[in-house]
């Protein structure tokens, strides 16, 4: 009987030999023959929605149904990023799908009765199934069957383009951890956020551009590029802003803007430098609660070209463990049925309280996307973001299995 080691290694060698000639529409199959060398009876890929509320599942096998994320222990498989096991007719593994630490879903991997699953078989199922989200994160360029899996309604058009702006939602080191989250997930238009760890300094920005509907993602798309092209030019942070604040000028001004805050944290040092350009200030969360409101450094929406050419940045010295809280304001305005805001201090508790249980910022984020839909009754009156930053932080610990 061929030991774990020489399964682990049939397994991946069948997932990178496929790969070669695979696209999305394969991906189902390669899967159940990686599953099928590892020993198992069963594999089965569920990939989260946009909404992050339902585990869809990418499968060939119709009959296969979503799986919700809260109250299911193939949902705590993905929100705490963790392996959890059931019982069939033999041991039912639920692993987590992660590319990196953004998660993908979960991999359902069933092994026939007797099979002991002791904690060499579930490494190799861990090793397995990471390739296997390197493998849907890259085959998915080629075709349309991931993006169909994870629709749980109809995008708007907005929102397929701003999608294709943003970043992955997670990204965690060992000095910092970023995550974001967009609301609602398939009608967002004018909200973005983007960010990029370069050596010691970690870029981050979040955007509200002015509107609704597809000329508000225009205007972000336009924020964003820019940008980007005055980052990775090696602008400074001040000059970046400008750049940003002339662009959006030339093609939508004076009439339409964009508020942000456009910041830099040096991972080495805990400096976070910013400019809030017309936009809620950041909040600076440390053991729980806010203990200051960077609001000092204020200036003037993006593309309306008032920027003061002497105009300083705000800086912050964090302590580890700190937590910048980036939104818009659909964040904090969100009303319920009696006109009652969701306001700041209900922001800054969720997010503390969630922290204190050790899951992942990105779980953390989850949540209050769904608090936040909870409190308006599932329909939002404006896109709410909300980018979490954490310094020298403990999250690998929370983020991977």
């Amino acid at each position: 009987m061929p030991s774990t080691a020489d399964r682990t290694l049939a397994a991946l060698r069948s997932l990178l030999r496929a790969s070669h000639l695979a696209g999305p529409d394969d991906l189902p199959g390669l899967v159940s023959d990686a599953g099928t060398e590892l020993g198992a009876v069963r594999t089965v890929l569920y990939l989260v929605g946009y909404d992050q509320a339902q585990l869809v599942p990418l499968s060939d096998e119709p009959d296969i149904q979503a799986v919700p994320v809260d109250g299911t222990l193939a949902g705590l498989a993905f929100s705490d990023v963790v392996q959890h096991v059931t019982s069939d007719d033999g041991p039912v593994l639920w692993t987590p799908l992660l590319n990196g630490t953004e998660r993908l879903g979960v991999v359902q991997i069933t092994f026939p009765g007797g099979v002991l699953l002791d904690d060499e078989l579930r490494a190799a199922c861990l090793d397995v199934v990471t390739l296997m989200a390197e493998l849907i994160v890259t085959r998915s360029q080629y075709g349309d069957r991931v993006e169909r899996a994870r629709r749980e309604g109809g995008m708007t058009v907005p929102a397929e383009l701003q999608w294709r702006l943003l970043p992955p939602l997670t990204f965690v080191s060992r000095r910092v951890a970023l995550a974001g989250v967009v609301a609602p997930a398939e009608q967002v238009a004018g909200d973005s956020f983007d960010y990029a760890l370069n050596g010691d300094v970690a870029h981050v920005a979040l955007l509200d551009a002015m509107g609704h509907g597809l000329e508000a993602t225009l205007l972000a798309a336009v924020a964003i590029s820019s940008l980007r092209n005055a980052r990775r030019s090696g602008a400074d942070l001040l000059t970046t802003v400008r750049r940003m604040d002339a662009d959006i000028a030339a093609q939508f001004g004076p009439d339409r803007f964009v508020t942000g805050v456009v910041g830099e944290l040096d991972v080495s040092t805990g400096w976070w430098r910013w400019l809030s350009c017309g936009h809620p200030p950041a909040l600076l969360v440390r053991a729980g609660r806010v203990v200051k409101v960077l609001d000092e450094v204020v200036a003037a929406p993006l593309g309306l070209e008032l920027l003061d050419r002497e105009l300083a940045l705000g800086s912050e010295r964090l302590e580890p463990g700190d937590r910048l809280v980036l939104y818009t304001d659909g964040v904090v305005e969100a009303r319920d049925a009696a006109g009652e805001f969701f306001g700041t201090e209900r922001l800054v508790e969720l997010v503390a309280r969630q922290a204190a249980s050790g899951r992942p910022t990105a779980e953390t984020l989850r949540r209050l996307n769904h608090a936040i839909l909870a409190h308006q009754e599932g329909r939002l009156q404006d896109d709410a973001t909300t980018v979490l930053i954490e310094w020298l932080t403990e999250e690998p610990d929370h983020s991977l299995p």
